[in-house]
């Protein structure tokens, strides 16, 4: 005979089935669509012109993490004209972000490669129209190099500052049942005066959001702030 006991625990599995599986993500949705970064985000734009790179602190094999992580990567060095500044430029785009393979933050990954955080913190990233983005800055230290870091990552609709936020918007998007795309925004000039490389470098990512035509921001900032650039005309 089933004891009622049995019956409760039989009753718990059944429940515990049933929760994984309404948690289980089945439908996917990529706010970047069809579009490739390479043809999103200009080469040239105002006093800035780039080149391309492939080794920047994190050189991508065919069995690294990143390789597995994300789908396309971008990597650049821009350059300004009148000042010869470099601002070297990470676009990573990956088309599901799951519990295995997340966005990994900059954060983590620098010190992996030898680099010491010696400064974090959350900023509000200032975008044409009076739009913000919520982002970081790093400073990353190694021996005879100091890289000043401005980043941001998007998973679908979330913008999130931290891990902590990233794990917690992994969750809710999968909770309602979507797989989302994630992007990896990252931008960084060497000098060991931190004040003027950031300048540098956020005055930039301006410049450059603003010459990424209007219907593809979505990939790179989401839905909302997209939509207020252009309610803004920029």
């Amino acid at each position: 005979m089933i004891g009622r006991r049995d019956l409760l625990i039989a009753a718990a599995c059944a429940a515990a089935g049933a929760t994984a599986y309404a948690l289980k993500p089945r439908r996917r949705v990529s706010l970047q669509g069809l579009a490739k970064l390479e043809q999103i985000v200009p080469r040239q734009f105002g006093e800035w012109t780039s080149r391309d790179v492939s080794d920047l602190v994190a050189p991508q094999t065919p069995d690294s993490l990143a390789a597995k992580l994300y789908g396309e990567t971008v990597g650049r060095v821009y350059q300004q004209a009148s000042t010869e500044n470099e601002v070297m430029m990470l676009l990573a785009h990956g088309d599901t972000q799951s519990n295995e393979l997340q966005l990994h933050r900059p954060e983590v990954c620098y010190p992996a490669f030898g680099f010491a955080i010696t400064s974090s913190a959350p900023i509000q990233l200032p975008l044409p129209g009076g739009v913000t983005v919520p982002a970081r800055r790093l400073v990353a230290i190694a021996p005879g190099r100091q890289e000043n870091i401005v980043y941001w990552s998007r998973l679908g609709e979330f913008l999130p500052i931290d891990g902590f936020e990233q794990r917690m918007d992994r969750l809710t998007t999968a909770m309602s049942g979507y797989v989302y795309d994630g992007l990896l925004a990252r931008f960084s000039m060497l000098g060991s005066d931190s004040g003027p490389a950031f300048a540098v470098v956020e005055k930039l990512i301006a410049d450059l959001v603003q010459a990424v035509p209007a219907q593809q921001r979505v990939g790179l900032i989401g839905t909302r702030l997209a939509s207020a650039m252009a309610a803004a005309r920029v």
